[in-house]
């Protein structure tokens, strides 16, 4: 690889992870391309990269992105993503379904380290939607209760009138 393209990947890596809320560093050695492609194609549909890139250049590109030392070593997969919790639960979910070949070193998240224990606390967490759809549903509560209530009544009168 030449330095024009060593510079081009740490521009580009510098770039997606100053936009990008969650990091996830992963230890992949023993998967197979087939299942790297099925890791490819989850993270795709949840809004979320990977990439396997040389731990120097991502040292580089991190420390350009002010997200400080990372210290990286062995084979690693990066995950990112803008959605914080996206990248935490594909990373989880892969590494749930190969335990011995996928597992999870650490992240950053929010521009800071976080360790093995807090990606995974981060994982668990309710998705974007699933938060809207629970706000929803807590404001949605006290009108259809309004409703049923008003149905009531209208029922207790037919009933009294009849």
């Amino acid at each position: 690889m030449t330095k024009q393209q060593k510079a081009e990947i740490v521009d580009l890596l510098t770039a997606e992870f100053k936009t990008s809320q969650a990091i996830v560093v992963c230890d992949y050695k023993g998967l197979t391309h087939k299942e790297l492609e099925v890791l490819r194609n989850d993270a795709r549909a949840n809004g979320t990269k990977v990439q396997v890139v040389k731990n120097t250049l991502v040292t580089v590109a991190a420390r350009n992105a002010d997200l400080g030392d990372v210290e990286l070593s062995g084979t690693n997969i990066f995950l990112w993503s803008e959605d914080q919790i996206a990248a935490c639960k594909v990373a989880d979910s892969f590494a749930s379904a190969n335990k011995e070949k996928f597992v999870i070193k650490s992240g950053i998240i929010e521009g800071k380290v976080a360790n093995l224990a807090t990606v995974i606390a981060f994982a668990k967490l309710p998705s974007r939607d699933q938060l809207l759809g629970m706000l929803a549903a807590t404001w949605m509560a006290p009108l259809t209760n309004f409703t049923i209530g008003l149905d009531a009544l209208r029922r207790q009168k037919e009933e009294t009138a009849a």
